[in-house]
């Protein structure tokens, strides 16, 4: 099951799940690649996106618009589904219009053995960057460990390069692949003081202890949060 949850206001690029590429509001879009791949349900807060998926043939589900992140409302929506313990749940942003099919199949597969064996709690993912983006406050990264598990996630740029050796930064991409038992559990989860300080909700896992396998992944993919990753897609498109 791949639920992608949807809020209408959005602070820097306001009602942007709405704006058209090439004619197709951008949850839209996200959907359609989503549902090529798994059954797809929207967790919406809002009619007006309802009635967006309504028009397009696209699944959705009325949530709360009291929650304060889009994995609450994930969890919110795999509850009134009724979803087993078992049942990978991936939690797909909907401001991801470009993402690959591969990748959301790399995270279900994932979480599936993953289950299986016990080893993880989630699965994540992450692309390789330049010492440049790593800088970018808005890129999250992620530091490792050997066996590809995540031992932080931070805006700033990790690992400090003290003596400026030979480093590689990872970039985490914000897709995330749970078992509904696992996305309930981390919704149930206090908030700790550490994703409040970097204001990052997987922080809560390692905080309590929990496992997130990274995936290593090659995406062009851009997720879109500002005006100008707006203007970006409609170029990517050839749209104006």
């Amino acid at each position: 099951m791949i639920i992608i949850p949807a809020r209408l206001h959005s602070t820097r690029l306001p009602n942007k799940l709405l704006l058209p590429l090439g004619g197709i509001p951008i949850i839209i879009r996200t959907a359609n690649i989503a549902r090529e791949i798994d059954s797809t349900i929207v967790a919406c807060d809002s009619e007006e996106i309802v009635d967006i998926c309504k028009k397009h043939n696209i699944d959705c589900i009325l949530t709360s618009k009291e929650h304060t992140s889009g994995t609450d409302r994930c969890a919110e929506a795999a509850e009134k589904l009724k979803l087993d313990d078992d049942e990978v749940v991936v939690n797909l942003q909907g401001d991801e219009p470009f993402i690959e099919s591969s990748i959301i199949e790399n995270l279900k597969q994932s979480m599936n053995d993953a289950i299986r064996t016990k080893s993880a709690f989630m699965v994540s993912c992450y692309k390789e960057i330049d010492s440049t983006n790593a800088d970018d406050s808005n890129l999250v990264k992620v530091v490792l460990d050997n066996d590809n598990f995540a031992l932080y996630f931070s805006r700033s740029k990790i690992p400090y390069n003290r003596d400026n050796v030979e480093v590689s930064y990872f970039g985490h991409i914000g897709i995330y692949a749970f078992s509904a038992k696992s996305l309930s559990e981390f919704c149930n989860f206090s908030k700790s003081q550490i994703e409040d300080v970097e204001k990052l909700e997987q922080l809560r896992v390692l905080w309590y202890g929990k496992k997130i396998l990274m995936i290593k992944v090659e995406t062009k993919s851009i997720g879109i949060d500002t005006k100008i990753d707006y203007e970006n897609a409609l170029k990517l498109i050839g749209a104006k």
